[in-house]
Parts: structure tokens; sequence; C-alpha cells
């Protein structure tokens, strides 16, 4: 029941009076140096999911086969809560129902499924909405896809950067009766329109990111907001630190003095190495 209680997890941080900033995950590596540094929950995100899995930009590209073998993954490396951006569920709502099984099976705490109109249709230019009404349809059919209870499932909607907030007011009341656990906005602009959301919901909110002037955690924890995302910098400063020891290598630095490495200590414990010495001498018999 491990993953039952990462899922527990992160209902209590929904149940809680705080706001939690969350480590952006994408492999076994960050996960794992995620948790050793304490942090209470993990955000895997569709754009990360895609570079790291594809090397390709968030446009759809990448299939639920995919994104699930990346999560189970991660469950088998760490302990550490994640909260899965489903995107739009790879299809629609029989496929969101799938998708939930899945991601399910894969370990996450929990998932997001959202009302953006994707892959993006052909001569539209700029994100679209689908209708209100398909939009609770894949919420419904999220739920009914859940197996375990206690897999949190969010609506998420960026709305209010595309047809305005109240139409996201709309939606987020919509799903809210739908009877999803958590509502997830993007496109947010300003404290008006967060504190207009606040009054109008009763669930808890995740913000997608906000302007700086929202920022405070004291400020968002007083408006319902339990979990707030702050961007996917580790895979950005990961992808800077390879280009530049693979750039010095080519280049002819030796390895011996390249910087910004992991040391010895860091990598072992990255790797677990204390743990799987203990484990050969039991189960293989070899002196440690």
């Amino acid at each position: 029941m491990a993953f039952r209680q990462r899922r527990e997890k992160l209902r209590a941080i929904l149940n809680g009076s705080a706001c939690v900033r969350p480590g952006s995950v994408y492999d076994a590596t960050s996960i794992r140096i995620a948790e050793d540094l304490g942090f209470e929950l993990g955000m895997f995100g569709g754009s990360v999911a895609s570079l790291v899995v594809l090397g390709d930009p968030d446009i759809a590209l990448i299939t639920l086969t995919e994104l699930a073998e990346q999560m189970r993954r991660m469950s088998r490396a760490a302990r550490l809560p994640v909260l899965v951006d489903a995107d739009h569920g790879y299809g629609n709502a029989l496929n969101v129902r799938r998708t939930v099984q899945e991601l399910e099976a894969a370990g996450a705490a929990g998932l997001t499924i959202e009302d953006t109109l994707l892959p993006q249709a052909f001569g539209q230019a700029g994100a679209q909405l689908i209708p209100l009404e398909e939009g609770v349809g894949k919420m419904k059919a999220a739920l009914d896809g859940r197996g375990d209870p206690a897999l949190v499932i969010m609506g998420r909607t960026g709305a209010a950067g595309i047809a305005g907030l109240d139409d996201a007011i709309a939606r987020a009341r919509a799903y809210e009766a739908a009877g999803v656990d958590a509502l997830f906005f993007t496109g947010i602009k300003g404290r008006g329109e967060l504190e207009a959301i606040a009054a109008a919901t009763r669930l808890p909110i995740v913000l997608g990111g906000a302007p700086e002037d929202m920022a405070a955690p004291d400020y968002l924890a007083g408006q319902r907001v339990r979990i707030a995302l702050q961007g996917h910098a580790p895979f950005a400063a990961a992808t800077q630190a390879v280009y530049e020891t693979l750039k010095a290598l080519r280049e002819g630095t030796p390895p011996k003095n390249l910087k910004g490495l992991a040391s010895a200590e860091l990598a072992g414990r990255v790797m677990r190495e204390t743990d799987v010495k203990a484990r050969s001498g039991e189960f293989l018999g070899l002196k440690r």
C-alpha cells in the first residue's frame, strides 16, 4: 500500500492550511534529490516530460505509455508523492479514463486533466478550449477510472488566460460539481482574479504559475492555494550542465579539470549506494 500512503500525503497538503512549492521532477535521479532535500511533493510536468522523453517541445507528441512508464520509474526510485500533468488525458473522455488507470498503476499520487483542445487544431493559432460540457465529461470519466479512492484528481483550466475570468469560474464550478478533488488554474493575471476565483469556489486551489505580486506564500494560503508551481528550472539547469560539460570535453578539457561535477558522496547518496552494498552483503555474500 505504498502508493496509498503517497496519495494520502498529497491529500493532507490539499486539506492543510499552507501553500506548498513542489519540486519539479522528471526521472529517478531528480526525484531522489527532491526527496532528500525535503520537498513535500514532486511535480511531473507535461512540458518537461516531453523534453526528457522525446527532446521535443510541449505540443502533445508524448504518448500515455511513455508518460506512465517514466512515472513508474520515478515511483520505483523514491517515495515522494508526485502530481502528474496528464494534459488532456490523451483523447476524449474514454481515453481520460484509461489515462487515470495507467497513471494510478504507475504510482502517481495525483493527476490533472485539463480542458485545453489538444493537439492544436489545424489552422488555429493560439490555445483553444474544449466545450464546458466536454470538460465535465472528462472529469466524470477521470473519477470513474479511479480504482484507489485516495488518488487525487484535479480539474485544470486555462480559461482565465484564453476566454476570461467568468468562463474560468464557470468551468471551475462545473468541475467542482462533477466531484474533482482540487482545481488547477493557469493564466491568472493578478490578485483580483485569484480572489474572485477563491470566492466563487470551495475546493483547494493549485496554481500553475502566477505574477510576482502573488508569490507570497501567506497570501496564497489565504486564498486557499495549497500548491503553487514554480516552473521546471531543475531540467533547464541539468541541460545547461550537460551542455557545458560536453562542450568542455569536446574542446579538450581533461575530465579531471571539469567543473561542477557531482561529488562521489553526492553520487553515492543518489544511487543509494549504502543500501545496495548492504543488500549485496546479505543476499550475495559480498564483503563490504
